[in-house]
């Protein structure tokens, strides 16, 4: 697959953010969790990468059928609030 610069930047963004499941950046650019880890790989610095993997193995809100039913968004509520 082929991503514009913004979308890469966004990809990125949204695989850094807790909040934000495999499955929502699946649902936007067809990435499954290996093609994102994938991407990851290829775009971040090893120690970068590293970091990333260590922060999202394991982590419950990374994996809708693992979060729980009390979180619904994908996203921090103060997130994309004006400052």
């Amino acid at each position: 697959m082929t991503f514009t610069e913004d979308e890469q930047s966004r990809i990125i963004e949204m695989s850094w953010e807790d909040r934000t499941p495999f499955e929502a950046i699946h649902e936007q650019f067809g990435m499954g969790e290996s093609e994102v880890i994938a991407f990851m790989r290829r775009h971040l610095k090893p120690a970068s990468f590293k970091r990333w993997r260590a922060r999202v193995s394991g982590r419950n809100t990374k994996h809708q059928e693992l979060r729980s039913p009390e979180i619904s968004r994908g996203y921090c509520r103060t997130q994309y609030k004006q400052r």
